[in-house]
């Protein structure tokens, strides 16, 4: 076994779960483990303590005659429930027919281990990179990135550089390289249903008091038309519409339809009127129910009127919708449609506001050129339906811009059981790295 896939196997065991308390430990020796692979590599590096995970940083040696270019990533994974539905323990990676599954694997270790790798071998061959480099390597993007801005503001001057990478992304379809220069943004919301002081007797007081189930379930209903539009009122008043030359671009893409049905195992595919799936998934927002609860929730009947119900959603949004904006449409629809006998609250949860880059700038020209010369294939750009709000936290703190070239496929199953990650694409990710940072200097 080589030293490369040696490190991604090593890198990967630890569980470095960032929303867990109980993986603390975990997490800080994976990044102990990143120190000491940047320290190996010449890198000059520090491990910066926050009130959450560490924030690491490694640079070569800085030149003022070079463009300084920073590449990020995160050692820290999602949860692996429901742990019965892995085919082998997620922390023990397992290699099959060249496909490698651990949990980690596509989000996000083994995309940033290839950058790591291809410095790696750069700086072994040639003893210097073409460009001033910065790795920034944080613990909690899993969690919203929630003390990274404060990192990059108090950091601003020491992180200066011309353009940001990283590959947090995914491909369209195999061999094809992928430029993402959209991302939806996020809103997030709970709703608090509340009616009777304690669980009532369904026969002694159900038609004289309100059910705050049957209450909040008419409130969801009202979220959307049967055509899958979203019903609140200014909802699309942001939405900017696509331009021609990405109509053009999307249409040259492998049809979606029939991997959208194999990935997801829905009967059929469903969404808003007019509109084709690439759209409502990379320029269109959505509303979506994530979850749902109240009541009696174990085997058999039990026959109550229960205190209270809630329900959790999040608002994908387009260039140029306004989170904040949005959550005040929400908050003044679901209070306009309250029905009697019931009390709400809302709660505000995270936002992140859409990202949108020209793919045709300089930098976006550069990637282009690195992404085509790893791939042999002409480069496809996208989209992504998914958030990365921190992409914007660099906009706004650092003033420049992410470019996003995925790594992973498709199916690779971040964030649910059996993620996994092609060792084709993890050389592919080295060799990527390495003419991204000749094409970018």
């Amino acid at each position: 076994m080589d030293i490369q896939l040696s490190e991604l196997l090593d890198f990967l065991r630890y569980p470095s779960i960032s929303t867990d308390a109980a993986y603390t430990d975990s997490v800080s020796e994976c990044a102990q483990w990143l120190y000491q692979k940047f320290e190996s590599m010449g890198l000059k590096t520090e491990v910066h303590g926050t009130p959450g995970h560490p924030v690491l940083v490694a640079k070569n040696q800085h030149r003022s005659d070079r463009r300084t270019v920073m590449i990020y990533g995160h050692y820290d994974v999602q949860p692996v429930d429901p742990l019965d539905l892995w085919i082998s323990p997620p922390f023990e990676p397992r290699i099959e027919n060249g496909i490698l599954y651990a949990r980690g694997a596509a989000d996000d270790k083994g995309p940033i281990l290839a950058h790591i790798q291809g410095v790696a071998e750069a700086l072994q061959r040639d003893g210097d990179l073409p460009v001033n480099l910065i790795f920034l390597i944080e613990g909690e993007e899993e969690i919203g990135s929630p003390h990274l801005g404060q990192f990059l503001h108090d950091h601003r001057d020491e992180l200066r550089r011309d353009v940001i990478t990283l590959s947090d992304t995914g491909m369209v379809a195999p061999g094809i390289p992928t430029l993402t220069y959209g991302l939806r943004g996020i809103a997030c919301i709970e709703l608090k249903v509340t009616g009777p002081a304690i669980d009532l007797h369904s026969g002694i007081y159900g038609g004289a008091v309100a059910n705050p189930i049957t209450a909040l379930a008419q409130m969801l209903a009202t979220l959307h038309d049967t055509k899958g539009r979203v019903l609140v009122d200014g909802f699309y008043d942001g939405v900017r519409p696509l331009e021609s030359w990405e109509k053009t671009a999307w249409a040259k893409l492998p049809p979606a339809d029939p991997s959208l049905l194999a990935l997801t195992g829905s009967p059929e595919l469903f969404g808003e009127s007019g509109f084709d799936s690439r759209e409502r998934l990379w320029a269109r927002p959505t509303a979506e129910l994530n979850g749902i609860g109240g009541g009696y929730q174990g085997e058999g009947s039990k026959t109550v009127i229960p205190s209270k119900a809630f329900a959790k959603l999040t608002f994908r949004l387009v260039p140029d919708q306004s989170p904040e904006e949005v959550l005040k449409q929400v908050r003044a629809h679901f209070e306009k449609v309250i029905p009697p006998g019931v009390r709400l609250e809302i709660e505000a949860g995270h936002v992140g506001s859409p990202y949108l880059m020209d793919p045709n700038s300089v930098f976006g020209r550069a990637a282009q050129r690195a992404a085509q010369r790893t791939f042999d294939h002409e480069i496809a750009l996208i989209r992504e339906g998914g958030s990365i709000p921190i992409v914007n936290t660099f906009r706004e703190v650092l003033g420049v811009e992410s470019l996003l070239l995925g790594l992973t496929l498709p199916d690779c199953r971040a964030h649910s059981p059996n993620e996994n990650f092609p060792l084709e694409n993890y050389q592919a990710g080295i060799r990527l790295n390495q003419a991204l940072l000749q094409e970018l200097a």
